[in-house]
């Protein structure tokens, strides 16, 4: 299965890796459940599988977020889940193309090198009416979450 990659024409990306002492195939059990999202996320309260999804390609979750006051439900499709390597989601699915999460394992000495891909291709309707200047500092928050979510994934797998 080929890994998934920000295009060219993303408009927006973060990415942040970490070492965890466990298998890529634990490590995936891990991200790849994201109704437990909301354990590592500072942003993340969990999720919901709908239509009885588990995670599989074309599955869709609806994720449940907070920042502060502010709560929203975003409906998202999966794109790749290949145990121990890859798992990729969509907010808005595919066709939307609005934010990409990846989550890529590989081994590595210590166990599991974990890497988190955080792309935008086209802006949600909540995205466009930020002005520039909170996009921005919207992009730069999602370095911090990321490095937060990997250091929780990394707290959980090795404990």
């Amino acid at each position: 299965m080929p890994t998934v990659n920000p295009p060219d024409n993303a408009i927006a990306r973060q990415e942040s890796s970490v070492e965890i002492a466990a298998s890529p195939e634990a490590v995936y059990d891990l991200v790849a459940d994201l109704t437990r999202m909301g354990e590592w996320s500072p942003e993340s309260t969990g999720g919901a599988w709908k239509d009885g999804g588990t995670g599989k390609v074309g599955d869709w979750v609806e994720g449940h977020n907070r920042s502060g006051e502010r709560e929203w439900t975003r409906d998202c499709e999966v794109v790749v889940a290949d145990r121990g390597r890859e798992f990729t989601f969509v907010v808005g699915g595919v066709e939307k193309s609005y934010t990409w999460w990846c989550y890529e394992m590989a081994p590595s000495a210590a166990g599991t090198t974990l890497q988190e891909k955080w792309w935008i291709v086209n802006k949600s309707p909540a995205l466009q009416e930020m002005s520039e200047e909170r996009f921005q500092a919207r992009v730069a928050f999602t370095k911090q979450s990321i490095e937060a979510t990997l250091a929780a994934v990394k707290a959980t797998a090795e404990s």
